[in-house]
């Protein structure tokens, strides 16, 4: 076999020949060929240029955005609800002042020495802070993007959001399909009916097992707990896709004792690793979902619910698409199935990017992990906190009964990832993806023969019940890919809602900027949010209706 430096010299000769013939007999003449839309490519280059000016002043001039955090940072000095994973701490689990001094500087600075500078408790690295600092060349900057602040550490809101944490540790195992007659979920919905804080939907004001630990958005009490987007088989390109996974063992949870809460946290390892069972099944418990999305990657579920979608064929595809009644020509690069896959894929990173800017430069939450820690520390009156009076509840005592402290279980080995909370990385995805594919799908499109896990998790039964709209069941996923990490016990419920709704700031923004880029007429997008409003961003316009 040639080698590489034979190849290249061969190659290099045959261009110096190529090159010296043109120079020798003179280059052809360019064949000028004909634009279309009447305009010539001199034109197309000036209009393309006046279009990405266009944008980038609209952007520029948008309202200047006002980031408001909780202020838990600066009322505590010992930073008891900001983010210090893998940082020194102390043996109450308080981290150094001069630690968290030193990872600030280096997120002000944004300077690689000042991040190697970081006094560290152990070898877990934080987990990529600088990506909250690039740039993106569509859509607004991540600094643009607002979302609430965090409810505050005495909050009733925080001891609310604590609470269902405690009660999903309980209840990971626990098969959707049998909620209605389980004790546990029984007391779970209880609990949380009586706390007016708690975030989660009710029936006739109060939580009920069909309305436990799902979503707020439209159609998200509707028919199965998981969304036939993740139970479904689908088919991509020629190749059929099962959507059965090799779940986490049962009843094996993490950190459930003080010793090894505090050697995560410090960053000294991460745990003794997973275990997972050797039977594939359909997701059937909460478990389950946060197996899933502790290995998917980026828009991974939202990339499967496209090929789900394009399945169904042009009959799915929104009503305003201009091809869906057209006779001469068929969707493809426009508003067919490599627009979609587009749509959903660039999505994805912007979205990512506006949740670190919002973890790492704005809020630095903590995770549950460490409130928890709080609360154990107050019950065994090691350490008094401002705890809101509602976070003793029946949900804590059951946790104490069952590990003999208050620190929150967590369904991964190593806990949360090393960066803060609030918002959710996979929320925010998860809402910029689905957004997308809700304006490129028709949302009132019923989907055929729907299913659920059996409680086993080996088979999928048919579901009898009301219909189940490709938008809602959108709307479901994106919430049960939310809601999945908190099943981990690795964010709050909050975390994940406003995740959402930043990822759809993302998307409607990306929306805003491609529009015009289409010659065809049509009326633009039109689509649901997830709070229920109805947006329409038509082609070429300013801003959103």
């Amino acid at each position: 076999m040639p080698s590489s430096d034979h190849n290249r010299r061969d190659f290099l000769s045959r261009v110096a020949a190529t090159a010296a013939v043109a120079a020798s007999t003179g280059a052809p003449e360019k064949a000028r060929a004909q634009a279309g839309g009447g305009m010539s490519s001199e034109n197309r280059v000036d209009k393309a240029y006046a279009y990405r000016v266009q944008r980038a002043e609209y952007f520029k001039n948008l309202p200047k955005a006002e980031h408001v955090t909780n202020g838990d940072e600066q009322r505590y000095p010992n930073r008891i609800n900001s983010f210090s994973k893998t940082l020194l701490h102390d043996q109450f689990g308080h981290v150094s002042r001069d630690a968290y001094n030193s990872m600030i500087r280096a997120i002000e600075s944004g300077k690689k020495a000042d991040f190697e500078a970081i006094f560290r408790g152990g070898n877990v690295r934080l987990k990529n802070p600088t990506g909250a600092y690039n740039y993106q060349l569509g859509g607004a900057d991540q600094s643009q993007f607002v979302i609430p602040p965090a409810p505050a550490f005495s909050s009733a809101e925080q001891a609310a959001s604590i609470t269902e944490s405690y009660w999903q540790s309980l209840t990971r195992d626990v098969p959707f399909a049998e909620y209605e007659g389980n004790n546990t979920i029984a007391r779970a919905c209880a609990e949380l009916s009586g706390l007016q804080a708690h975030g989660g939907p009710r029936v006739s004001g109060r939580v009920t097992p069909g309305a436990i630990f799902r979503g707020q958005t439209p159609g998200d009490l509707v028919g199965p707990y998981i969304s036939q987007f993740l139970m479904g088989p689908f088919k991509m390109g020629h190749l059929m896709v099962d959507q059965k996974q090799l779940s986490a063992t049962p009843g094996l949870d993490f950190m459930a004792n003080y010793s090894d809460y505090l050697g995560i946290q410090l960053g000294e390892g991460k745990g003794p690793g997973n275990k997972y069972e050797t039977t594939a099944r359909y997701v059937r418990n909460g478990r389950d979902l946060a197996t899933l999305v502790h290995f998917d990657w980026h828009f991974s579920p939202h990339y499967h619910a496209l090929w789900t979608l394009l399945g169904y064929g042009a009959d799915c595809y929104t009503e305003s698409n201009p091809y869906t009644s057209a006779r001469g020509q068929e969707p493809y690069i426009n508003f067919g199935a490599p627009d979609s896959f587009d749509f959903v894929s660039r999505a994805g990173k912007p979205a990512f990017h506006a949740a670190w800017y919002q973890k790492w430069m704005v809020h630095r939450q903590a995770r549950p992990e460490v409130f928890a820690c709080r609360i154990h520390n107050h019950v065994s009156q090691v350490q008094i906190y401002p705890l809101h009076e509602s976070v003793l509840t029946a949900g804590l005592e059951a946790v104490m009964s069952k590990q003999g402290n208050a620190l929150l279980s967590q369904a991964y080995s190593e806990g949360s990832p090393a960066h803060s909370a609030y918002p959710s990385g996979h929320a925010t995805v998860a809402g910029a993806c689905v957004t997308m594919l809700k304006a490129f799908f028709r949302e009132s499109f019923v989907l055929p023969s729907p299913v659920a896990a059996s409680a086993d998790g080996l088979e999928l039964l048919p579901w009898k019940g009301a219909e189940l709209t490709a938008g809602n069941e959108l709307n479901k996923l994106a919430f049960n890919i939310a809601m999945g990490r908190n099943w981990a016990g690795i964010h709050w419920r909050y975390d994940a809602w406003e995740g959402l709704k930043l990822g759809e700031q993302v998307a409607m923004n990306i929306l805003l900027d491609i529009s015009a880029g289409y010659m065809d007429e049509w009326p633009g997008f039109q689509f649901t949010k997830f709070d229920g409003t109805k947006v329409a961003i038509c082609a070429g316009c300013a801003s959103v209706a």
